[in-house]
């Protein structure tokens, strides 16, 4: 029977931003490797090819320097993958114990072996006289600056905010991804030399063509960090929070332990969280810490929600109330100009979208809900600084880099991976997609 960690009790966590989830112990990380059969067939849902069965053998045998040693050789963000990893969606949907609902618990045994050696190895590193620029500090842009480094090159990582790490630090909250965890794996790559520049804008620091100036190449990593709106009245309201901005505050800014540190922001009773992905659980999350109650307001049903299954029931377990096939159409403001309702529409399913999902529509039936927080995590989308500072790369539509099958711009010297080429995605398809541009940007610039 697969086996789970424990969790901290939902009633204590909704009190703190403590990890909630507390990790496998030796005897359970053994335990649970032991079930795998070493068959290998999950690496194929991993983006970053890690040997699995690999690195389960050897927790297998105690032997857990050499597991994580195994990890390492495929990834630099272990500790991270094996919290924020949607593995249900990958690695272990290939399981051949999951027709049972019993695959192998990929994540948490990673997660075990990379907290539990926190000594990194040393990588003999050849110089090789280029230098590499890459903006953006998140896990595309940590992963390319590894896979950099190693191959000899002076990598120098370029950080608009205060800190590295991008999404990893800003946007996923403490109590799935605490900052130590993102510290620990920054502070590797610093070991082997990595530069970080920060409060450093790509397009108002200095422009790209400037930055062209100082390396033999360059990676684009910035990712979609502009949130998506809802475009309807009172969206402009006081108390109306974009996701990034709510999450920023919170994570970064650490808005949560006011007077502490100098970020107020004003505790909902009631807040509503329009969205459905991950980001919208961490923001309903976050506002059950504040101690508000919270509702979630989905235009589909549960099933279509991009949110992993495990965020989905720990919100539940949290008291975030699911409010499924309602769609806002107005924000309700008093006379201040502050959020005193939502106006929602019930939906209706009229069939199946080219996704699988179930495709909607309105039902012209509303009701109001009494609320004075409206977080809006609806998608996101690339920052238009960099489109506006590139002369010469080429854009779509939305705003994403166009790039050939190895990555590169229309710019021979520029390189891009991550959110600004696919669009909003996952931690581990951002680091699998900087792998591959690494790779050729390794072969382009050494050849």
């Amino acid at each position: 029977m697969r086996l789970e960690p424990k969790m901290q009790d939902p009633l204590s966590r909704i009190r703190n931003f403590e990890e909630v989830s507390l990790g496998f112990t030796e005897e359970e990380a053994i335990l649970e490797a032991k079930r795998c059969r070493l068959c290998g067939i999950c690496v194929k849902g991993c983006p970053v090819n890690i040997d699995i069965p690999g690195f389960i053998k050897e927790i297998q045998e105690k032997n857990f320097r050499e597991s994580i040693d195994i990890i390492r050789k495929y990834s630099v963000l272990p500790a991270v993958c094996g919290r924020v990893c949607p593995v249900e969606n990958q690695c272990e949907s290939q399981c051949i114990y999951n027709k049972k609902g019993e695959a192998i618990n990929i994540g948490a045994l990673e997660r075990y072996v990379a907290d539990l050696i926190s000594e990194k190895p040393e990588i003999s590193i050849d110089e090789n006289g280029k230098s590499v620029g890459i903006v953006g500090s998140g896990p595309a842009g940590l992963t390319a600056a590894f896979e950099l480094r190693k191959a000899g090159f002076t990598v120098t990582v370029y950080e608009a905010l205060h800190k590295p790490g991008g999404v990893l630090r800003y946007g996923i909250p403490n109590f799935r991804l605490p900052d130590s965890i993102v510290d620990k794996e920054i502070n590797y790559l610093l070991s082997m030399g990595v530069n970080f520049k920060l409060n450093f804008l790509v397009g108002k620091t200095i422009f790209l063509k400037e930055l062209l100036n100082l390396h033999d190449g360059l990676l684009l990593a910035t990712g979609a960090g502009l949130p998506g709106q809802l475009n309807i009245p009172g969206e402009n309201g006081g108390q109306v929070f974009l996701a990034n901005e709510f999450l920023t505050r919170m994570n970064l800014m650490h808005a949560y332990e006011f007077p502490k540190y100098h970020t107020p922001i004003r505790i909902p009773k009631k807040a509503v969280v329009i969205g459905g992905g991950n980001v919208a659980m961490d923001c309903a999350r976050v506002a059950r810490r504040l101690g508000a109650e919270v509702i979630l307001a989905y235009r589909r049903e549960e099933k279509d929600m991009p949110a992993r299954r495990d965020e989905r029931i720990h919100a539940k377990e949290e008291g975030v109330q699911f409010f499924t096939l309602t769609n806002p159409s107005e924000i309700i403001l008093d006379e201040k100009g502050l959020v005193k309702g939502i106006k929602l529409e019930k939906m209706k399913i009229i069939g199946i979208d080219e996704k699988g999902r179930n495709k909607i529509e309105g039902t012209a039936q509303y009701f109001d809900v009494d609320c004075d927080m409206v977080i809006v995590a609806i998608g996101q989308r690339p920052n238009k600084i960099i489109q506006e500072n590139s002369e010469g790369l080429v854009f779509d539509d939305h705003g994403l880099i166009k790039v050939d099958e190895n990555l590169r711009s229309s710019n021979p010297k520029i390189w891009a991976a991550g959110d600004i080429v696919t669009g909003a995605a996952t931690v581990i398809l951002a680091m699998g997609e900087a792998k591959k541009a690494s790779a050729n940007m390794i072969k382009s610039l050494l050849n």
